[in-house]
């Protein structure tokens, strides 16, 4: 899917989130990454083979 050189990491690496955004629509809170992945603004995911990621966003960065 990459064409950026060197290429993105894979969906399926641990640092798939490094990946260039495709589509970005923070209206919606979403984007797309150029390995498929669809990150979303709480940190969940999306992967291409329909795996769900939950939010990991550090407990501090949460709003009270």
């Amino acid at each position: 899917m990459c064409a950026h050189t060197p290429p993105c990491p894979t969906a399926d690496a641990a640092d798939r989130e490094a990946a260039q955004s495709k589509a970005h629509h923070p209206e919606q809170g979403w984007s797309l990454l150029c390995n498929g992945v669809l990150l979303f603004e709480d940190t969940g995911e999306l992967l291409p083979n329909g795996t769900i990621v939950a939010p990991h966003r550090p407990a501090h960065a949460r709003a009270s």
